[in-house]
């Protein structure tokens, strides 16, 4: 399988703390990849990297065989990043058309063209019933479906999902689940940072996980959960937060 993205040797330091260490990845056209680990594993940080929200200190970035390590977020949009954000990046006075409208014009500059895509997109996510309502009338869980319309509006050939099933009831979270494999089935691959392995597990063809910045294992997911290291990964942040 030809990998559609790469991270090679990839470290990012904020002054002293280093949030990535020596991160190197690969995701197959095609392939669900969750990337997992628990908190302050550098998941984040990472999908910022890969996204163009800021350079890596060091190592690079490759996407459909460029590289683009130094390419600033809008342009990689432009060749086919999309990315749904942690906490809703939805633009609240603007109806939900609207908000959709706003990534189909990445594609679609004739405005009548990117209403056409954002009804689209709407139908496509289950949301075109609420075409008309404010951003900010949402609930939570069309929030998170909001963020994916929007994404998925730029025409995506990688897109970075940014926790959307975290915080979720278990029907939403299972619709969501739907959402996601809908996604890949339209021939879109799908990158995934959760912390919730229960949800994550069943969905993705292979799994990544982080943990302090490196990678700790990646493998099928039946695999990667009965690792020790990852058992003592989750079980010390656990122990840690006093859960």
């Amino acid at each position: 399988m030809t990998a559609l993205l790469e991270t090679r040797g990839v470290w990012q330091r904020f002054g002293g703390l280093i949030a990535n260490s020596d991160v190197s990845i690969s995701v197959g056209r095609g392939e669900i990849v969750g990337l997992i680990g628990p908190n302050g594993a550098g998941k984040s940080t990472l999908f910022n990297l890969i996204a163009g929200v800021l350079p890596p200190t060091q190592g690079s970035i490759w996407f459909d065989g460029e590289d683009v390590t130094n390419m600033p977020a809008a342009e990689r949009c432009q060749r086919g990043v999309g990315r749904t954000f942690q906490v809703g990046k939805s633009f609240e006075t603007m109806t939900v058309i609207d908000n959709v409208i706003v990534g189909a014009l990445v594609r679609n500059t004739v405005m009548r063209e990117a209403r056409r895509k954002a009804h689209k997109v709407l139908e496509f996510t289950g949301l075109a019933a609420r075409a008309d309502v404010l951003a900010s009338d949402l609930v939570p869980a069309e929030k998170r479906r909001l963020e994916v319309a929007r994404a998925l509006a730029t025409e995506p050939k990688l897109l970075l999902l940014d926790e959307v099933l975290t915080g979720l009831t278990p029907t939403e979270a299972q619709t969501g689940v739907a959402l996601v494999r809908k996604v890949r089935d339209a021939g879109i691959t799908v990158l995934m940072v959760e912390h919730v392995m229960e949800i994550v597990m069943p969905l993705v063809d292979r799994a990544i996980v982080l943990d302090l910045g490196k990678v700790l294992v990646e493998g099928k997911p039946s695999d990667v959960v009965r690792d020790p290291k990852v058992i003592s990964a989750y079980l010390g942040d656990r122990h840690a937060v006093g859960a």
